[in-house]
């Protein structure tokens, strides 16, 4: 029964229809067509007759006897020999049957049938209903057209014409008669009868009337007219004529209504008195349908009046503002006027919102506004003022009359009588609305001051802001929730989004929001509640939180941020000068302590509490607001309210007999929220490094990392701040050893392994290849690409690597199942990069693919040294490679053996060259990934032994030892070591600079090492430089020989001999005295280090975290090889005790802690709760002001970071952790040095810095291209001289040094001298 035939057509048609009828009124009262679709997609749920129309019935019937018998066989089919495949629910069954049914050849053609057979019966409706509309239309058109005739026999020509039109055409001579007919003095029933004329004549034949100005006259003079059926039907002349005519006849009849509007408001002033407006009166009820013609023409008018000449646009926007224009002076009882009727009609002013959002009209109106109606301005400013007034003492309306407002509907069933403050009301509404969209434009703002009635000064942009707060203030009590305020007119709603509005832009923010009269309003109920004193506040808790609203939004750009950090303008309490963030600050530790007795009810307002913790993290998760916000430690007041929040979510107390009843699910699930809530707010103190160090001290690091998780896998934003989600976060986490070790717990690094592998090995689960994929042209594929960057942003720091591969063995097992997929980094290294066994080959579906992504993470690795050398020491990676090289051989027809080029062995002979030679971009030369087209494609060559062919190490001149005739020699010879206080320290910075700056090629040698002993000297023999106690160093050589170095020191030691044999700075022999100075050094510093027996709990103050005595760094001591001694021995030139002396006195300097990490690792000389959080202050202070400077000077770099989900704070710690090898050559290496040491410690930030900013166009590129943290690990510093930048460097000290000098000098507490 598939097929119809015309019978069944003829049938279904005559069921369609009637059902159809049945559903008629309620698809009429549809408000829409797409509501009326909706109606009847869903009737079978709202309509409980649906079963019962003869139309679904006939479908039903049709539908059972088309596909019974392939329903009852696929349910035959499963429950005989597909029951284990679709699982044992009845459920289960029934989507199989229907999906199998839906697949069926028999469906297919059921409903082919059904939709051609349904588009033949719509169709033929359709016809049937137009031919009835037609005949409708003609009959209408004949009585029309007898009726006119009757009158004109002789003087009409015929109305028909090809185009069918319904106009009479009239000539000149009948015009003037109907005009002289509309006279007021004619009878009403001649008037009647030319209006009926005019109506049907065109209205170009009307405009084009010689007596026009006559015919206006009459027509005015109809629309006041007291009988409601004569205005009323030139009322539907003039709507006829807007609506079927162009803009040069409509602005005619436009102009005219708005003359015959302000001719009554004229002539008639009514007041508005207790009794209100009754909008059945005739005289208002002909009023309101006269203004709601025009309204609706103002709101049409803005999609066609660009066609037209400017000009005609203007009459139109002249008309109305000078109807608007119209005010009464106010006295004891104020009058009616336009502005009263519009905003009933229209009362968020979307006329003016569209008439202000084209440049086109914008201008025209803003123009009018200041040259001729400024008082339409003035007029909505003094409504403002007369409510805020006037709402003070009726307040408790305001509620009634916005629910009214809300609800209100103009007709005969509805509303017929408003009182007089109901209409000051929407006078306010409309006020708000047109004021608040004048803010947003420039020329808008321009417009201010206004001149107010009653009011000696004008009204600037600041006192409007101002008096919107205040009547915000005043509001009825509403409850908080962005949706509910979306259309709500409310006045705390209403202020709200007007400066939401302009908080979103920044031009608008500066003029009108980014002031302190306009932060001292909304601060003064928080001042008042500081102060202990109660607010006149309506209804607190809903104002305060708008109030934090507006301050989150101010918080969230760098212009306000300014204004809130650095402002001292308030007044607090005790009658100081305080900032805005200071008073914001000390309000929520109130509200968490609960602290504050002027109002109570705030105590315990999770709302209130949150919203201003909120403003604080839009200050706080910035470097610069951290530096104005940390000295409150409001992390240690969020987590102690969130360990006592957790406290009550945990405790599920045992049901017992007469005991208590327990919290509700409700209170339950507020407390839930509201330690989320905490959380989120503590997690956002890790998007700096100095806070992330806050955030390790809460003890919260891993709850707040498993939120973020959370978050992060519903790729949710940080906030409604914010624009970016949580990968710049998880970057700034996982440079950290505490960091990584939190992430690794939460799962988020087996759910990015699992990621890769999925992108890289598995392909699409139950989707048959019908396009298979394209071969990836790339080594990182686009689609793996993601993936790729989230690791390398994973194990970018060393101590992250540290922290999860440490003493980690590789499984290479004899079998690799293809169901097995990796969940650790471990494993990653296993499957994907030590690829040494046929098992984990044949493992791998795309082995090329997914081993070249294995290398390229390894290269990224390897660029960290102490990487490198856990990686070698462990693994034997470059073993492996070379053995991967060995195995790609073939023999050659000459007996030769020949490397097979491919894209593995290019990708493992750049790794192989990377890992083995040491240098900077003028050391070093690197072969590229790519062939080069030529005869010759590759001409780097090969190796499958080490060391690395010497092509890759540059020839380097050999450094010029002797000392030379310069300035700053003589002034080293002229001074004795006795005589080198403070006052030669000056000038031999003053000689520094000179050379630097002027001929820093010099400072190499032994000029440069005679400089730093001298300085280093001299520094350690001043008590007031000095900052660390003096250590006595005594310990017998022997006993230090007989000490071993680790695997990862050796070949640390290996590593610097080779890069100072390249330079010609070392020896051969020279591995013995380095060894010697590392024991050394290790010697010196191990008592000065905090053991895991020394890091035990009744170390730690109550409330305080547990020991992190599970870091690696911790408990087996500095992760990774001593750079910076490595660095002072080769420029000693191999000489180890000479190195070793010039390390001894160092260690007394500040400098120390920052230029050798080794020195301040785990050290006792740091507070306690930093020396066990595993988090160096290489990374807390100079990477965390690194960061705070470059936003400030070179933002364009920050935001390259920022896109980039990378930290400039994950880079600046390795490149300083490692001394700049490999990045630097070796003279910038000693410049970065000597100027650190001689100028002060905070140059090593700055010297960062201006490293950034030397790479900002290179930053910028691969930030475009999506590989700015590959570029920055791998890549060289090319350029780049220290003594090229010192000018810059020494323009920020003048800017920064005494904020971050003096960070750099609070890591630990000074020593008595």
């Amino acid at each position: 029964m598939s097929q119809f035939r015309v019978e069944d057509e003829a049938e279904l048609q005559t069921l369609l229809r009637q059902l159809l009828r049945s559903v008629k009124e309620r698809i009429s009262g549809a408000p829409s067509v797409e509501c009326a679709e909706e109606i009847l997609l869903h009737l079978e749920e709202t309509d409980k007759n649906f079963h019962n129309y003869e139309f679904v019935k006939y479908l039903r019937q049709y539908v059972e006897c088309t596909l019974g018998a392939v329903i009852e066989g696929e349910t035959e089919s499963c429950a005989r020999g597909d029951a284990h495949a679709i699982g044992s629910a009845q459920e289960t069954l029934v989507h199989v049957v229907t999906r199998r049914t839906r697949e069926s050849a028999q469906y297919k053609q059921m409903m082919q049938a059904l939709k051609q057979t349904m588009m033949v019966i719509v169709e033929s409706l359709l016809n049937k209903f137009e031919e009835d509309q037609l005949k409708k239309e003609e009959m209408h058109r004949k009585s029309q057209h007898e009726q006119f005739c009757s009158h004109y026999t002789d003087n009409c020509s015929d109305s028909d014409s090809s185009f069918n039109q319904s106009y009479a055409f009239i000539r000149q001579e009948q015009l003037q008669a109907i005009s002289e007919e509309l006279d007021p003095s004619r009878p009403k029933e001649v008037r009647w009868e030319a209006l009926q004329l005019l109506c049907c004549a065109p209205p170009s034949d009307v405009l084009s009337c010689e007596s026009l100005g006559c015919l206006h006259r009459n027509l005015s003079a109809a629309l006041t007219d007291p009988d409601p059926d004569l205005s009323d039907k030139v009322l539907r002349f003039f709507a006829k004529t807007f609506s079927s005519s162009p803009l040069n006849v409509t602005r005619e009849m436009y102009t005219g209504l708005v003359k015959s509007l302000e001719s009554e408001f004229l002539h008639h002033k009514l007041s508005l008195d207790v009794k209100g407006l009754d909008v059945n009166r005739p005289y208002i009820s002909r009023l309101l349908k006269q203004i709601r013609l025009m309204n609706d023409f103002q709101k049409e008018v803005t999609t066609y009046w660009i066609r037209h000449p400017e000009k005609y646009m203007e009459e139109i926007i002249d008309g109305t503002l000078g109807l608007l224009s119209l005010h009464h002076e106010h006295g004891s009882v104020r009058s009616l006027e336009p502005v009263h009727l519009l905003s009933l009609l229209d009362i968020q002013a979307t006329w003016f919102k569209k008439w202000m959002h084209g440049y086109y009209s914008r201008t025209v109106v803003l123009r009018l506004l200041e040259r001729k109606y400024k008082s339409v301005i003035a007029s909505a400013l003094q409504q403002c003022i007369y409510y805020y007034e006037s709402c003070q003492t009726s307040r408790e309306d305001t509620l009634e009359i916005t629910q009214a407002m809300e609800n209100q509907q103009i007709g005969p069933a509805q509303r017929s009588r408003y009182s007089a403050r109901e209409l000051e009301y929407t006078h306010l509404v409309h006020s708000l609305s047109l004021l608040g969209r004048l803010l947003m434009y420039t020329n808008g703002r321009k417009l201010f001051p206004v001149k107010v009635r009653k009011r000696r000064d004008p009204v600037t942009l600041t006192d409007l802001v101002v008096l919107l707060i205040n009547i915000m203030y005043q509001h009825p009590n509403t409850l908080y929730a962005e949706s509910a305020h979306t259309d709500s007119l409310s006045p705390a709603a209403l202020v709200m989004e007007v400066v939401q509005q302009l908080c979103e832009r920044t031009s608008c923010a500066v003029d009108c929001i980014y002031q302190i009269p306009v932060v001292e309003a909304l601060l003064r109920p928080v001042l008042s509640l500081l102060g202990g004193k109660p607010v006149k506040l309506n209804f607190p808790e809903s104002s305060l939180i708008h109030i934090a609203d507006t301050l989150a939004r101010i918080a969230t750009t760098e212009r306000g941020s300014t204004l809130l950090l650095y402002e001292r303008k308030l007044v607090s309490a005790q009658g100081e000068r305080v900032t805005p963030a200071h008073v914001v600050v000390r309000f929520a530790q109130a509200l968490l302590a609960k602290d504050l007795p002027a109002c109570p009810q705030l105590e315990d307002s999770a709302a209130v509490k949150g919203a201003f913790i909120f403003v604080c993290r839009q200050m706080y998760h910035t470097a610069e607001g951290l530096q104005v916000l940390g000295p409150y430690c409001l992390h240690e007041c969020i987590a102690q309210a969130w360990r006592k929040t957790s406290s009550l979510s945990e405790r599920v107390p045992t049901p017992v007999p007469g005991a208590p009843v327990p919290s509700s699910p409700q209170e339950l699930q507020s407390t839930v929220v509201w330690e989320e809530v905490l959380l989120d707010n503590l997690l956002n103190f890790a998007a700096t490094p100095k806070g992330l160090l806050l955030l390790q001290q809460t003890g919260a690091i891993h709850e707040c990392v498993a939120y973020m998780f959370s978050r992060f896998t519903q790729k949710l934003q940080v906030s409604r701040c914010e624009k970016f989600g949580y990968g710049v976060m998880v970057t700034q986490v996982a440079a950290t050893a505490p960091g990584i070790t939190a992430l690794r717990s939460s799962g988020f690094i087996q759910a990015v392994v699992v990621d890769v592998w999925s992108l890289l090995e598995c392909g699409r689960e139950d989707v048959r290849v019908v396009h298979p994929k394209s071969t990836p042209m790339d080594p990182i594929d686009r689609s793996c690409l993601k993936s790729f960057l989230t690791l390398v942003n994973l194990l970018s720091s060393a101590h992250a690597v540290w922290e999860l591969l440490f003493r980690q063995v590789l499984p290479n097992k004899a079998e690799y199942s293809l169901r097995e997929m990796p969940t650790s980094i471990m494993d990653v290294l296993d499957r994907l990069v030590v690829i040494n066994s046929d098992a984990k080959i044949h493992s791998l579906f795309n082995y090329e693919q997914s081993h070249t992504f294995g290398l390229r993470l390894l290269s990224v690795m390897c660029c960290s040294l102490d990487s490198l050398l856990l990686l070698e020491s462990q693994y034997k990676l470059s073993d492996m490679l070379l053995q991967c090289q060995m195995d790609n051989t073939i023999e050659s027809s000459s007996g030769n053996t020949e490397f097979i080029i491919d894209g593995l062995s290019v990708e493992r002979n750049h790794l192989l060259v990377r890992m083995n030679v040491t240098g900077g971009p003028s050391e070093r030369n690197l072969p590229p990934r790519a062939l080069q087209k030529g005869d010759d494609p590759y001409p780097w060559p090969m190796f499958s032994t080490c060391p690395p062919p010497s092509c890759y190490v540059l020839d380097v001149p050999k450094t010029r030892r002797t000392k030379q005739d310069s300035e700053l020699c003589a002034f080293l010879m002229s001074s004795k070591a006795s005589e080198r206080d403070e006052s030669w320290m000056e000038h031999c910075r003053r000689h520094f600079y000179k050379v630097m700056t002027s001929k820093s090629s010099i400072l190499t040698g032994n000029v440069l090492v005679d400089l730093l002993e001298a300085v280093v000297q001299s520094l350690s023999s001043t008590p007031s430089t000095c900052f660390f106690p003096p250590a006595e160093y005594k310990v017998a050589e022997h006993h230090v020989k007989t000490r071993s170095l680790t695997c990862v020191e050796q070949l640390g030691v290996n590593v610097c001999l080779r890069y100072g044999l390249s330079l010609k700075l070392l020896k051969e022999d020279s591995e013995q005295d380095l060894g010697l100075l590392l024991k050394h050094t290790q010697e010196f510093l191990t008592p000065q280090r905090l053991t895991p027996q020394r890091l035990t709990p009744q170390h730690l103050t109550p409330q305080r975290i547990t020991p992190q005595t599970d870091l690696c760094s911790l408990r087996w001591g500095y992760p990774g090889h001593d750079w910076f001694s490595s660095t002072v021995f080769l420029l000693m030139c191999g000489d180890a005790g000479r190195s070793l002396n010039l390390l001894l006195r160092f260690s007394r300097l500040l400098t120390s802690a920052f230029l050798w990490p080794p020195r301040i690792h785990a050290s006792v000389h740091l507070p306690l709760e930093i020396a066990q959080s595993g988090i160096s202050p290489l990374h807390s202070c100079t990477a965390h002001y690194v960061e705070m400077l470059l936003k400030a000077e070179v933002p364009l770099v920050f935001s390259a970071f920022k896109m980039s989900g990378f930290t400039p704070a994950q880079m600046c710690t390795q490149w300083l952790g490692q001394c700049f090898w490999n990045y630097l050559d070796w003279s910038e290496i000693c410049h970065y040095v000597a100027t650190c040491i001689i100028m002060g410690p905070d140059y090593q930030v700055y010297m960062c810095v201006s490293v950034l900013k030397h790479l900002q166009q290179d930053i910028l590129q691969h930030a475009q291209t999506q590989d700015l943290q590959v570029f920055l690990k791998e890549e060289p510093i090319r350029g780049y001289r220290v003594s090229e930048y010192l000018d810059y460097m020494e323009a920020l000290e003048h800017g920064y040094r005494g904020v971050v000098l003096m960070d750099m000098e609070n890591i630990s507490p000074r020593p008595d001298t």
